[in-house]
């Protein structure tokens, strides 16, 4: 069988085992959050840039439905594309057999086979364009395998550029890539003589120009996304431990077996005598990896395991070179383990889904407490709806609902639908502070859903806010019948002034 076809079955079964997962689970917190934040097309958004955003507001308005299978729908064909784009660079540096192992390891990682390629996030398009980039610049600076006898193609610069530019739009961390493949120019020979030439630059501006809608909105909200997103690296203490817990949970993102030989290809990637392919790698890699394992050394803010997967991403061309290039009997032992690990991650979305469906383990929300179960995560609050329909409150004219934090509005708003406004009382308001802030709602009644706290302490906190402030009936959260959550609800009438806690 030609490599293309193998890589061709791997990639259209691992997605029809995300559309299956896809179908499986509702929204999780951040895909709730995005699918019901913002309404509108934005120069960008609070969180992140606006492609991820663009392409579930774009299914939504196609089809007019916003169930998880739909929003997710075009993230799920993208990785596809991710897939095959994959497997184009990988065979341009070091052949197709090397392309068929990339292929294939790619869509065993959990992070990205499972979380990028499926959920409603901004790392799916990040890594679709971060690919495309390196491929486009592999071709510019003519990095390729040696038999492909490849000469730089200047007139790859500007697709190069278009692709950054994108991918920035996508999710700001493609700068540390970019930035990596700026010291690859550098420090390499043919790169310095391409820094030399307009091409180079050409595709800087076309870069800046594609990303320059964020800088405008971000310019306009008094540099919001950019204050939010640089505060997770300030609250400076030494922590000599945490880079090794983040390395820890990285390589349990990216399966362990795939993240121990990447990261000694990252090593190999400098060392004096490494081909130009692997130095091309390794500096389009380190900056994402090293960066956030230093920042966990500095910083008390807590470093997210899957922020340094852009860096990984662009290794997996040299783990399926190594992998190509092992032994027979060594080949066989990879091919036993990538079969295990599709195996066990198929078999984890079939029983995730059937205990999601149809409750599979009896008595499993048991043993959690109340609000601590885990499905609370991966299930539509659609029971808010529902009480809030046979109460009637849905039908009254100018209500809104708030929540104390950003994640439960994600939920509660996502469950709700568009036609009802939501907003976030206290915190940091993500979107919501800008789509729906509390001061739009003045005049309006709301229903504030008083959770975490005492209850009576939040009605103290906002009864200043509000003509009046009453205890209205819980809210039950539930999922085959069984209450996971109860929400404590009040009802403020009229709100007079925007309600902050330090107000």
């Amino acid at each position: 069988m030609k490599p293309a076809t193998q890589a061709t079955i791997i990639i259209l079964a691992a997605l029809l085992i995300r559309l299956l997962f896809a179908a499986a689970m509702g929204l999780g917190i951040d895909e709730s959050y995005m699918v019901s934040a913002a309404h509108t097309y934005q120069l960008s958004y609070f969180d992140h840039p606006p492609i991820s955003w663009f392409m579930e507001l774009t299914i939504q308005r196609l089809t007019g439905l916003h169930s998880p299978f739909i929003v997710r729908l075009p993230f799920v064909l993208l990785f596809a594309g991710t897939g095959a784009l994959m497997y184009g660079l990988t065979n341009r540096l070091f052949g197709a057999r090397a392309a068929v192992w990339a292929v294939a390891a790619l869509n065993i990682s959990p992070v990205f086979a499972i979380a990028f390629g499926t959920w409603v996030l901004p790392d799916g398009p990040l890594d679709f364009f971060l690919v495309a980039a390196a491929w486009a610049l592999a071709r510019a600076v003519g990095v390729a395998r040696p038999d492909h006898d490849a000469e730089p193609e200047p007139e790859f610069w500007p697709l190069a550029g278009l692709l950054a530019g994108l991918a920035m739009d996508s999710k700001y961390n493609a700068v540390l890539n970019l930035l990596g493949a700026l010291a690859f120019l550098i420090f390499d020979a043919r790169g310095r003589r391409a820094l030399a030439s307009a091409g180079p630059w050409v595709a800087c501006l076309i870069a800046l120009v594609v990303f320059s809608p964020v800088l405008i909105w971000n310019a306009l909200n008094h540099w919001a996304s950019f204050g939010y997103q640089g505060a997770r690296a300030t609250g400076f203490g030494i922590h000599p431990l945490r880079p090794f817990i983040v390395w820890l949970g990285e390589a349990v993102f990216i399966a362990p077996w795939i993240f121990v030989p990447m990261i000694a290809l990252l090593i190999g990637g400098f060392r004096r005598h490494a081909e130009r392919r692997a130095r091309f790698l390794s500096w389009l890699a380190v900056i994402p990896i090293v960066l956030f394992s230093a920042i966990a050394f500095w910083s008390s803010r807590k470093i997210l395991f899957h922020w340094a997967a852009p860096g990984y991403l662009m290794l997996f061309p040299a783990l399926g070179d190594w992998a190509s290039r092992a032994t027979e009997r060594a080949r066989r032992r990879l091919a036993m383990v990538v079969w295990a690990t599709a195996a066990v991650l198929t078999a984890s979305v079939i029983f995730i889904g059937a205990e999601l469906n149809f409750g599979i383990v009896p008595g499993f929300n048991r043993l959690f407490g109340l609000g601590h179960s885990p499905e609370l995560q991966v299930i539509d609050w659609r029971s808010f709806r529902t009480a809030l329909i046979r109460r009637g409150d849905l039908a009254k004219p100018d209500m809104a609902v708030a929540a104390l934090r950003w994640f439960d509005a994600g939920k509660i708003a996502y469950a709700l639908g568009p036609d009802v406004p939501v907003t976030v009382f206290e915190g940091d308001k993500h979107e919501f502070g800008i789509t729906t802030p509390p001061q739009s709602l003045i005049g309006d009644d709301i229903l504030i859903a008083a959770m975490p706290g005492d209850e009576a302490d939040i009605m103290k906190r906002y009864a200043p806010r509000f003509r009046t402030i009453t205890v209205a009936k819980p809210i039950d959260i539930t999922h085959h019948g069984r209450v996971l959550l109860q929400i404590p609800m009040l009802l403020g009438h009229d709100l007079q002034s925007w309600p902050t806690p330090e107000g």
